[in-house]
This record gives C-alpha cells, structure tokens and sequence, in this order.
C-alpha cells in the first residue's frame, strides 16, 4: 500500500464502517463465530501459558527486590495483582493474539485478495465482509476476554509460586494482600480491555489483508504491518482506558 497516513486512517474507518452495514445487511453466523473463537483461544493459549508464566515470576522477583529494603515483603502479592490484572495481563494477552490470530488473518486474507478470491466472491454476490470479517471479529472480541482471565491467574499462580517457594514470602500473606489489591471492577475493565483489544487487532489485520500488495511481498508486507500496528494500538489504547478507567 502506498497511501498516506490521512488517507490510511480514513480507509481503515470506512472499512470498519463498512464491516457494520454487511453485518446489518447480511447477519452473523453465530457458528462461525465460536469457530473463529475456538481457533484463536487453543492456537493462542500455549505461548500465552508461558509467556504470562514467565511475566508472573519476574513480577515477584522484581517486587521483592524493590520492597525488601524497606522491610514491606508482605506488600508483594498487593503488587503482584495490581499490575498483572489492571495492565499486563490485558496488553501480554493482546500481543500474543495479535502475534498470531493476527498474522493468520492478514496473511490469509492477502493471499485471498492476490489470488482474486475476494473478487470472485464479489462477482458471485457474496459479501467478503460479512462472510469473512465478521466472524472472526465476533469470534476474536470472543476469546480474547477469555484469554486475559486465564492470562490473569496464570500469571498469580506463577507469582505466588516463586513467590512463596523462592522467595520465602507466606502463601496465606501473598494471598490476602492479592486479595486486597483489586477489586471486581478491575476484573471487568480487564474483560472491557480484552474486547477492545480483540476488536482492533482484527480489524486492523483484515484491513491490510484487504488492501495487500501484489504477489507474496505484499503479503507479507502487509502481514508484518498489521502486526506492528495492532500492537502499537494495543499500547496505546491500553494506556487510554486505563486513564478512563483508573485516571480519577
């Protein structure tokens, strides 16, 4: 693609925009939806285990580190929840899926719209969005909510773990004070954070899988871009909603 970044961003607009009216127009396929749904959640849950794993541990070293010299160890599992279940448990579960659900999507559509796919869809009266996009935006805004929750206790699970088995931090005080640190509401801002998430990235995969280049350069030009954008937006309207949702 060769248009500016005004005309990109109007595009993009007029593509969501257009993604509604052939919901509207056309329904959703609620089947293909869950499908969509379930692919995203099994093909992203293993590196999204690990990788919230692995977050979860560092939080707990670093936690204690910086709260040890002032003698407030017990104060980590406060810590712990407060950072995994307002901000990094949505953005880690964001990134995967755009990490993969995403690429799959751009990658998929672009070698639709080069091989003429999508035309001959047109040609044939069939509406590529409704057919193609919207399930897997329905299915994304789907799982990625599901994704954060298992992203969330993942990530507790393994902090407590190097926290009480590395760290000499007692189970019941890491608990409580987790406990005490969130609140329901943070939980269904998380799932808020999730859909929104889950919506961009699918929308901003499709859109350059729609618009790709020529040949399998474009692809995977586009491919790269959509991943690139998708997690910049993520970061960006993570930031955002938590201004909303916690700013005062």
């Amino acid at each position: 693609m060769s248009v500016g970044p005004v005309a990109a961003v109007r595009d993009y607009f007029r593509f969501v925009a257009a993604i509604g009216r052939s919901v509207q127009r056309e329904g959703l396929s609620w089947s293909a939806s869950v499908k969509a749904a379930w692919d995203i959640g099994v093909e992203s849950m293993p590196i999204l285990l690990v990788i919230a794993g692995f977050i979860g541990s560092n939080l707990s070293l670093q936690g204690h580190a910086a709260f040890a010299p002032l003698g407030a160890q017990r104060m980590l599992g406060m810590f712990v929840s407060l950072a995994g279940v307002r901000e990094l448990a949505p953005i880690i579960a964001g990134s995967m899926v755009a990490a993969k659900a995403g690429t799959q999507m751009a990658s998929q559509l672009g070698v639709m719209r080069i091989q003429e796919q999508l035309d001959a869809l047109e040609v044939m009266a069939v509406d590529p969005l409704a057919h193609l996009v919207a399930p897997r935006l329905a299915g994304i805004m789907l799982a990625l909510p599901a994704l954060v929750i298992v992203a969330t206790f993942t990530m507790i699970a393994a902090a407590y773990a190097a926290a009480v088995m590395q760290l000499g931090v007692g189970g019941a005080t890491f608990l409580r004070f987790a406990a005490d640190g969130v609140q329901p509401i943070d939980f269904a801002y998380g799932e808020v954070k999730g859909a929104v998430f889950g919506a961009v990235i699918c929308t901003v995969s499709c859109w350059y899988g729609f618009h790709c280049g020529s040949g399998p350069e474009g692809v995977g030009r586009a491919t790269n871009q959509a991943v690139v954008t998708s997690a910049v937006l993520c970061v960006v309207l993570n930031y955002l909603l938590s201004e909303v949702m916690y700013g005062g």
